[in-house]
């Protein structure tokens, strides 16, 4: 497999391409406005400490000052506790709170929460960098396995391995994603989740607070932890800037990987000349279509994604079930590849193509799994159900494309629909009919969308016309096709709100 990545900066955005074998499989975007964050390391100041609540606030250069907690502070990265800073048991008296934090010294925190209308963030001293299958505490040397992974067998081998392969001085919490992982896929987390570490270690040196000294949400630490793997053969980025950053961060913690970092220096758009842009548009249809001719029907609601299968131009050359299944596999890693590449979250429902045998269901749950499991995301698919409907459930790890690229259509308000024409015109109908009592006008103006008045024009029928007053349709094309105003005489007085229901 030959695996590259492609880099765009522009003023506007960062975006980010994962090609395999020159197919799209991650797009990844990053725009100035991004505020979120939480997860994010900071460098901070504390400006108050109040005993009597427990908590001290600290300055994270933000808007606000942020919220740290007495049962949320760890000692470990306090440079002036009492004692030989290697204090682990704090007191259960919150109100002893002073005996670790003043103003104007240092600490470094994680933010938990971020700030909601006039709250700060809330904060942690418990730092911690979570991956797909672990999460790294760098002041902790235990590792702890999910509950939820039953199995002694499985638990051993995690911690064997993990024991083997982990600094004697860091922590490690395994997930239950971890289940099942291979050696080479857990020591690639690991090795990722070292890297992150060794960059924050390098900030809490030499940053001057107060500073974010690790954006969970930067692109560039998605790129460096994430995606720049062993087998990824090459990274190349238009921009020199980001170039020089990424070397630099790379020099410190996986220097051999440089060789693989290039510059592109050419006239043509770098994500035209790799044919991506003609590839990010298809992210935006509802349908992707599969290798024999069958195709995935994509349709996003606010709490859930539906996704239906469907046969399309393939009728297959062997029995119906074989043909079925091929459908439902090829769907199946396409489902898997279009979720990472929209960044689908929360639940997702798959309507397969109904199979007969126990044999066949199977066989595509074992390929949606086996795909889901190159995804960074935590998710899990369920097997299928007495509906014959699949359930995947998987973690958001930031705004989809479709949200970044895209608004709620000011027709339709996000629902997707809009009135149809002759919908509109028995509103103007209902209309005309309730202020038929009341207009002594010989004449009214009613100004439509122009798509309406023609559709008017071809349906004269469609408009009562035995009223006192003469009725004028005219176009307006600053109206929506749903909206209409009415007019007296040919005056400007709008009168379409006093007869309006």
């Amino acid at each position: 497999m030959n695996f590259e990545i492609v880099v765009n900066v522009t003023p506007l955005e960062k975006r980010i391409a994962v090609l395999e074998n020159g197919k799209l499989l991650e797009f990844i975007v990053e725009k100035p406005n991004n505020s979120n964050i939480v997860s994010n390391i900071y460098k901070g100041i504390v400006k108050d400490v109040l005993p009597g609540m427990g908590a001290a606030f600290i300055d994270l250069g933000l808007e606000r000052t942020a919220f740290l907690h007495y049962t949320d502070i760890i000692v470990d990265y306090l440079d002036e506790v009492e004692g030989d800073g290697k204090v682990t048991n704090k007191s259960n008296d919150s109100s002893k709170i002073g005996k670790y934090l003043h103003s104007g010294q240092e600490i470094i925190v994680q933010v938990q929460k971020g700030p909601l209308n006039k709250k700060g963030a809330r904060l942690t001293g418990q730092i911690s960098i979570p991956g797909k299958f672990l999460v790294f505490f760098p002041n902790k040397t235990k590792i702890s396995v999910s509950r939820k992974i039953q199995s002694f067998k499985e638990k051993k081998r995690l911690k064997t391995f993990l024991y083997n392969l982990k600094d004697k001085d860091h922590g490690l919490i395994v997930r239950t994603e971890a289940e099942g992982c291979t050696d080479e896929e857990l020591t690639a987390e690991y090795k990722a989740l070292t890297k992150s570490w060794k960059v924050i270690e390098k900030q809490i040196k030499y940053a001057k607070p107060p500073v974010c000294i690790f954006d969970e949400n930067k692109i560039q630490n998605t790129l460096i932890r994430d995606l720049f793997r062993d087998e990824v053969s090459r990274v190349v980025i238009d921009d020199v800037d980001f170039l020089k950053e990424i070397k630099s961060e790379i020099a410190d913690i996986a220097p051999d990987l440089l060789s693989r970092i290039e510059f592109y220096n050419e006239d043509t758009p770098i994500f035209d000349a790799f044919g991506i842009e003609k590839k990010i548009k298809t992210i935006f249809n509802s349908k992707s279509y599969l290798p024999s001719g069958g195709n995935i029907q994509i349709d996003q609601t606010e709490a859930l994604v539906a996704i239906d299968v469907n046969t399309g131009s393939f009728t297959g050359k062997s029995k119906y079930e074989d043909t079925i299944t091929k459908t439902n596999k090829e769907a199946a890693k396409e489902v898997a590849r279009q979720i990472r590449l929209r960044d689908l979250s929360g639940i997702i429902i798959i309507d397969f193509i109904d199979m007969g045998e126990e044999k066949s269901r199977e066989e595509v749950l074992d390929v949606l799994k086996r795909e889901l499991k190159k995804d960074r995301a935590r998710n899990k698919a369920y097997p299928f159900g007495p509906l014959g409907l699949v359930q995947i459930t998987r973690k958001r790890i930031r705004p989809s494309i479709i949200s970044a690229y895209s608004e709620s259509c000011p027709y339709c308000f996000g629902t997707g629909r809009i009135l149809s024409s002759d919908a509109v015109l028995v509103n103007i109908s209902r209309w005309l009919n309730r202020a038929a009592y009341f207009i002594k006008e010989e004449q009214i103006r009613v100004e439509v969308n122009p798509d309406i008045r023609v559709f008017i024009l071809d349906h004269p029928d469609y408009i009562y016309s035995n009223y006192k007053f003469k009725v004028e349709f005219v176009s307006n094309e600053k109206l929506h096709r749903h909206d209409f105003r009415v007019f007296k005489g040919k005056s400007r007085e709008d009168i379409t709100d006093q007869y309006s229901a």
